[in-house]
């Protein structure tokens, strides 16, 4: 806790956290709202004036209320990057009542409390339990150098409360005891204890005697959040300056929490299958011959892989949208050639555009003012890879339009996804734009201030937005570091320049969960670390446990050793290629998962206290990790073991390997041998997989391998499938099965659904049986199945009813 404490005051040690620490230490005034003077209703929100601020409520939903302060009376403009364009309020009819000593709203599941005197809020459920209350309760000071207010929210908390979220943040899942900052930063090599890092979703859940809930904090601004740091009885959060305007989100389960949260800042699209595929990367891959010569050899040693990343020297001295001729002389027929061996090209673009009069892209910049300017009228010049550079203004439509088409020349090249770094963004001279760089932020013009947070997103909304331009009816990939509040709608991400360390492979398990739980899902970590040499054993756990992420990628600063498979002995790459080929047999359990958070935001990776709040025993558990409804993970992050303990929450778990039967509410000692990872499966769990491949359309599989475990109760599975590359699947062209699993006497009854518009190619499933000890009879839709002594055996796609007797 001691090295936490450190952790935050030196977070601070710039001159705005400075500033904050000041307001503290030399206890300046703080101005509150005041007493209720009068109210307005409207449709769906609620004007209350108080006696030196305005406030307004809206109701988003029966469970999301809004709320907005106004410290003169007058409210900003109500625009936001982070909520999604598409999103529509659902229900807001609420109810009001005027009483002696507060104002109450009430929806169908929510009671809001306003009292008179101070205009302090306290949020109740249906039963009168109390899910959030003021403390201080909203109130603000003079931001003195650069004007305006710094808003911040007290709430009242304790120390027994657990708290999630806040996208990457390192250090416990469980928040509490903790101050966090939100001030995209590129943080080479960074630790447990370091504080901010690459994105900025200021979202966070609490438990309150198992409630769930959830605040979104939408405010570009730099921000931080102390769980209890300062004071334990305390919660804050507060932004160095534009409006407080935070949603609070109802769950009660943390999980539709995230769900939410996560259709109010935007779904995800459904990416193009290969992006879930293992992606090879390192700083950098050149020549030509190279590239080729380590897409031969993954052929070669037959390990599947589907994407090849290009990083920053694949370009013209570092010009982004251009290519080296001299390293890749034919870089179109590279890719051609790349693609009909089943790999994609992805190339890295920075947002830093060289200043070089002879370069297109920057004469196009300062011709149309693109390039963002300094207080004075100046353009921003920064040091990044090419040299000195100006730097686009994304929020700047019209910029992000020229970015956009900027892309039709590698997509014309075949270029089939974009990874966007350096956009925090990142300066070698001082580390970020100063703070009097100035924004359009969409015709709100403000400072770099209110800009810096939302940058990376931008650009990356940018990108995508120019990928899909040019990819017709083919889906389009983009990955960024750098993020803001609904990135999810553009891009994946991943967790920056991590070290090669049994540490980081820790952290990197607790970042993807995290992020999962802000509503980002499509995330992944430098497998094996970005700086440093992994021996065989921290890369072949690394990759084990990333076989389980969402994105899947080996990445390297290439000066550090290769962290190709084959770099390693024999007996860790026979390991590492039997996983990577885990990966591609699990594809459709995995492609389904991913299709559930696009249409139903429900996050992939779930940890377990997300997934089983009500057991105490999980709610500070950090490595038992779930991806989708039915595989439990726990990824071994100690070198040289030969078991560990792991906890398995409630219901009954099949041993993956062994198939033994688990119950759980239970620590259980798990064997780990080099060739495993502790893995569970769900009982009643009905998992689609494949035949292994060496890239996801290397072929159609003749038959779907539905692995089938036993229930003790009734049981639901879902497989999605589609063409996985176009967005024919928007049309509704896909298919839909799911499986009911119900116990009768002496056996089971598997129940097939079948919505389908899309012929996938395969004829059958191939049902493979876990848990039962004796089976006395198969029936498939009537008909007597012999089994000759197996425990699997083929029946036509269009099966009803599965009925087996033990």
């Amino acid at each position: 806790m001691e090295e936490q404490k450190d952790t935050a005051q030196e977070s601070t040690k710039d001159f705005e956290g400075n500033y904050i620490e000041k307001f503290q230490e030399k206890q300046e005034e703080e101005y509150y709202p005041g007493g209720i003077i009068s109210w307005k209703q409207k449709k769906g929100k609620l004007r209350i004036y108080a006696q030196h601020s305005t406030m307004e409520i809206s109701i988003i939903s029966p469970k999301i209320l809004k709320f907005r302060y106004a410290n003169d009376g007058y409210f900003e403009d109500d625009f936001s990057y982070a909520i999604d364009p598409e999103f529509e309020v659902e229900n807001n009819h609420y109810d009001f009542e005027a009483q002696d000593k507060c104002l109450l709203i009430k929806t169908e599941v929510l009671k809001c409390f306003i009292d008179k005197s101070d205009a302090t809020i306290k949020i109740l459920d249906q039963n009168d339990k109390v899910l959030v209350e003021d403390e201080k309760g909203y109130h603000w000071k003079e931001e003195k150098r650069f004007g305006g207010h710094v808003v911040i929210s007290t709430l009242k908390s304790a120390k027994n409360k657990k708290y999630y979220g806040l996208g990457d943040k390192t250090g416990r899942l469980n928040l509490n005891g903790t101050r966090r900052e939100l001030w995209g930063t590129d943080c080479y090599g960074y630790g447990n204890d370091t504080d901010p890092v690459y994105k900025n979703i200021p979202f966070f859940m609490g438990l309150t005697d198992g409630q769930g809930y959830g605040i979104f904090l939408d405010n570009s601004f730099r921000t931080f959040f102390d769980f209890g740091h300062e004071r334990e009885e305390a919660l804050s959060f507060w932004a160095q300056g534009g409006e407080m305007r935070y949603y609070f989100i109802y769950g009660p389960q943390l999980e539709h929490v995230v769900q939410q949260y996560t259709t109010l800042t935007g779904k995800s699209p459904l990416p193009p299958k290969w992006a879930l595929g293992y992606h090879q990367s390192k700083w950098s891959y050149y020549p030509e011959s190279n590239v080729r010569e380590l897409a031969k050899t993954f052929r070669e040693k037959r390990i599947p892989c589907d994407v090849i990343h290009l990083d920053i020297d694949y370009m013209d001295g570092y010009r982004c949208f251009t290519w080296n001729n001299e390293r890749f002389p034919q870089p179109k027929k590279m890719i051609e050639d790349l693609k009909n061996d089943g790999f994609k090209t992805i190339v890295i673009i920075d947002p830093g555009i060289k200043i070089d009069p002879l370069y297109t892209v920057y004469q196009q910049g300062v011709h149309h003012n693109y390039f963002c300017q300094r207080m004075d009228g100046a353009r921003l010049k920064g040091s990044v890879w090419p040299g000195p550079c100006h730097f686009p203004d994304f929020t700047n439509p019209a910029a992000r339009k020229w970015w956009s088409g900027l892309f039709g020349g590698l997509s014309q090249d075949g270029v089939a996804g974009v990874w966007n770094d350096m956009n925090e963004p990142a300066v070698f001279e001082e580390g970020t734009f100063p703070r009097d760089v100035r924004h359009d932020y969409d015709g709100h013009p403000c400072s770099h201030r209110k800009g810096h947070n939302v940058y990376g997103m931008q650009m990356a909304r940018a990108t995508y937005e120019g990928l899909d331009q040019f990819a017709g009816n083919n889906r389009s990939f983009t990955i960024t570091r750098s993020a803001y509040a609904g990135v999810q709608r553009y891009s994946s991400v991943w967790t920056g320049d991590n070290l090669a360390s049994w540490e980081h492979l820790r952290i990197a398990n607790i970042q993807c969960q995290r992020l999962s739980a802000s509503g980002v899902s499509f995330a992944g970590s430098d497998v094996g670390g970005f700086i440093g040499s992994p021996d065989g054993e921290l890369y072949t756990r690394w990759i084990q446990m990333a076989t389980f992420h969402p994105f899947f990628r080996t990445h390297s600063s290439g000066d550090h050793g290769d962290k190709e498979p084959w770099q390693f002995e024999e007996k860790y790459l026979n390991i590492v290629r039997r996983f990577i080929e885990f990966r591609y047999e699990l594809m459709p359990y995995i492609y389904t998962t991913f299709w559930r958070y696009t249409e139903y935001a429900t996050p992939m990776l779930k940890s377990i206290s997300m997934a089983y709040q009500h057991d105490t025993e999980t709610l500070d558990r950090e490595e038992e990790f779930l991806l989708g409804n039915h595989l439990l993970i726990c990824p071994v992050s100690e070198p040289k073991v030969k078991d560990r303990i792991v906890y398995i929450p409630e219901g009954n778990w099949y041993n993956y390997w062994t198939d033994e039967l688990v119950y759980g509410k239970k620590e259980v000692k798990v064997l780990t041998p080099l060739d495993q990872i502790p893995l569970f499966v769900k009982e009643g769990a009905v998992i689609p997989m494949q035949d292994k491949m060496q890239y996801v359309d290397e072929f159609i599989p003749e038959n779907i391998k539905l692995h089938l475990y036993k229930a003790l109760s009734e049981t639901k599975s879902e497989l999605y499938e589609d063409d996985g590359l176009t967005k024919d699947h928007e049309m509704g062209i896909s298919t839909w099965h799911t499986f009911i699993q119900k116990p009768i006497d002496n056996g089971i009854k598997l129940e097939h659904i079948l919505d389908s518009e899309f012929e996938s190619g395969s004829s059958g499933f191939e049902i493979n049986l876990h848990g039962f000890e004796t089976i006395s009879r198969v029936i498939v839709d009537d008909v007597d199945i012999n089994l000759n002594g197996s425990r699997s055996f083929v029946v036509q796609r269009e099966f009803t009813t599965l009925i087996i007797h033990s």
